[in-house]
Formats: C-alpha cells, sequence, structure tokens
C-alpha cells in the first residue's frame, strides 16, 4: 500500500531497477538512486492483477483504462491530509462520546419557569 496516494490503481515498475513502486515518492523512499524517466511504461493493475505496456509518447483517453478489466486507472489522486481526531472506545461499548441530536437535555430550572413551579417550596 502507498502512503502518498491512498487510491493507488496500479503499480508502475521502475525502468532503472525493475522493481514495482506504487508511486514515484515511494521509489525515492526505498532506493538510493533517481527514478530513470522512460517513455514505455510497463503497468500492473491492482484489481485485475494483469501486467500491460504503455508509451506515453501516445498517450490517449483510451489508454486511461486497463486493457483486461478495464479499471479506469487515471483519476485524480487522494492524498493523506492530517486530521485531529477524538479517540475512544467502540461506540457500541461505550457511548458517550456520540451526540445525538435528537434528545435534549433539561434546561436549567430557574425561578421563572411555571413548569416546575410545584416542586418549588414556598
Amino acid at each position: 500500500m502507498c502512503k502518498h496516494v491512498l487510491n493507488a490503481q496500479v503499480a508502475i515498475r521502475s525502468p532503472c531497477c525493475r522493481k514495482w513502486f506504487d508511486c514515484a515518492e515511494c521509489h525515492q523512499e526505498k532506493e538510493d538512486h533517481q527514478l530513470l524517466q522512460s517513455f514505455d511504461m510497463t503497468f500492473a493493475c491492482k484489481k485485475c492483477k494483469k501486467c500491460f505496456r504503455k508509451d506515453a509518447r501516445e498517450f490517449e483517453e483510451s489508454d486511461e483504462y486497463c486493457p483486461h478489466c478495464d479499471n479506469h486507472f487515471v483519476i485524480d489522486a487522494i492524498t493523506p491530509k492530517p486530521s485531529l481526531q477524538v479517540e475512544g472506545e467502540d461506540v457500541r461499548v461505550d457511548s458517550r462520546m456520540l451526540k445525538d441530536e435528537r434528545t435534549r437535555g433539561e434546561d436549567q430550572r430557574t425561578i421563572f419557569n411555571l413548569k416546575d413551579a410545584a416542586d418549588r417550596l414556598g
């Protein structure tokens, strides 16, 4: 799994070291050499697990799909974004972290509220 592109649809074989990577940043992190750029690219579809080649000089709209399973692999990349979240127990065990808008707590008691006038002394 690639930590740079969360929705990577294909793995790319690097022409320099003949290893498979999900993106160029993965190659840069794991190898000690620069990625060799080439127009003849070899892909492995992550849906059907079959390999195919594409020429990047003559890349058309029909080349955005796997020739074996028609998986659309040229899509906008989803990259991870930092977020701050609260960790809690499983909500099936402890649901105190969930806020239900349907139930409302009792309003504060005041001396001007006629609803609880019978409960007051005096």
